[in-house]
């Protein structure tokens, strides 16, 4: 079983690459089989995620050629059926933007019921919702979700809860709709507007993304095109937060700094500097840092995917911190891991109240999910001694190259499949 073993206690330093965000590329692969053109999309991350779902697309029959790990040339036209139900696919949630551009393609589409993390419930009943409105039926049976129209009629859609996982699949079901669609209190997440941006390059009309309400015009058919995926917001977050715990100073270079200001902000509070450039941003870490509060909310507010890396740094403050998740109810089961390295944070429902400590100590841990997994890796380069972090298979969900990237900074951390391999890397780093 691989795992990282890290030896902490190294203040990173130096510059590291920002990937493609994987959440926008997983979208923009789906919205690429819409056009019977050929689709070219760039700074793809090369992420366990992205790769199984463009081998589920070739499953169905959509040519895909792969340029370089970070390059794709994709083509739908060749797709000979809408039914999706790739062994992969379940293990991934973004599987469910496949049934808005099959359906918003072909008006039918049969995909089966996705997985991911689990970090909580999170239901598609407003994704199912938005097909209804534009005319669909929509079924689940034996754990596929199946979704027909004789044709898609465009209509007002008002989300009950801000879902961007039903904007973007709405937003690209409606797009070759007939009519008009109005999608009300909808995400404004940078990866809504990445794909409101391809599609519209595709030959699209959809205005306002990134507010509340986005118009979308239904077009007869799609065109194909070239496009770059945005930076991944939570990937430079997540080197942000490793240069703060290691009282580090490192460069983070390919972002888009708006999209960071929420932890950016965070950092500052608790007394870090963070400089901005145009596409980067530096982050220096206190020697010692403050508490403060913290509630995770829909962009632009502090985001739930960076809250495990954002408690694992208040566990080390002075002082009562206390961080508030308000999108998944079982965000926070990595606690008892960070405990293991003597972090002191009691969970009372959606709350965790964190004591900080003087220092973590090395443990052997297990990563429950992808961000929470990132972040006990972030820990593990904090603490004192050796930290080993087990099922990194949720963390390469996420995470293109994170080891290396974490040494290119001065981290010691090593990939090892064996007591063998800790062993050799304990003598090495000695």
């Amino acid at each position: 079983m691989e795992q990282f073993i890290i030896k902490g206690g190294n203040a990173l330093s130096g510059e590291v690459e920002i990937s493609g965000a994987k959440n926008a590329a997983l979208a923009l692969i789906a919205a690429a089989i819409m056009t019977d053109e050929t689709v070219t999309i760039e700074n793809l991350p090369d992420v366990r995620d992205v790769n199984v779902l463009l081998e589920s697309i070739e499953q169905i029959g959509a040519t895909v050629e792969r340029l370089n790990p970070h390059c794709v040339k994709i083509n739908g036209k060749t797709i000979k059926s809408t039914v999706v139900d790739y062994e992969h696919i379940k293990k991934i949630r973004a599987s469910y933007y496949l049934l808005g551009a099959l359906l918003g393609k072909f008006n039918e589409a049969e995909v089966a019921l996705p997985g991911g993390c689990n970090i909580g419930s999170r239901p598609i009943d407003q994704h199912l919702k938005g097909f209804k409105a534009l005319g669909a039926d929509v079924e689940v049976e034996y754990g596929m979700i199946v979704t027909k129209a004789d044709k898609l009629v465009g209509n007002h859609i008002y989300f009950d809860v801000v879902s961007v996982g039903a904007t973007i699949n709405v937003m690209l079901a409606a797009a070759m709709a007939d009519g008009n669609t109005n999608i009300e209190n909808a995400a404004k997440e940078p990866h809504v507007v990445d794909v409101a941006n391809m599609l519209n390059k595709m030959g699209a009309n959809i205005k306002g993304a990134g507010t509340d309400v986005i118009r979308i015009k239904g077009v007869k058919k799609l065109k194909g095109t070239d496009y770059s995926v945005i930076p991944d917001q939570i990937e430079a977050g997540t080197y942000m937060m490793a240069a703060a715990i290691t009282k580090g100073n490192v460069l983070i270079k390919n972002v888009i700094p708006k999209h960071l200001e929420a932890i950016s902000s965070k950092l500052t509070e608790i007394g870090c500097k963070v400089e901005e450039y145009d596409d980067a941003v530096r982050v220096i870490g206190a020697e010692k840092t403050k508490s403060t509060h913290v509630k995770t909310l829909p962009y632009p507010g502090f985001p739930t995917d960076m809250q495990p890396q954002m408690t694992v740094a208040l566990a080390l403050a002075e002082g009562t911190s206390v961080v508030t998740e308000s999108i998944f109810e079982n965000r926070f089961k990595y606690v008892d891991e960070l405990g293991r390295m003597g972090a002191h944070i009691k969970v009372e429902g959606n709350t965790a109240i964190i004591e900080g400590i003087e220092r973590y100590t090395g443990a052997s841990i297990i990563a429950p999910d992808l961000r929470a997994g990132a972040a006990l890796v972030v820990a593990g380069l904090a603490a004192e001694g050796y930290t080993t972090v087990e099922d990194i298979k949720y963390i390469e969900r996420g995470y293109e190259r994170m080891d290396e990237k974490l040494r290119s900074l001065g981290a010691q951390i090593e990939r090892v499949n064996s007591e063998k391999d800790i062993t050799k890397f304990k003598l090495k780093v000695v």
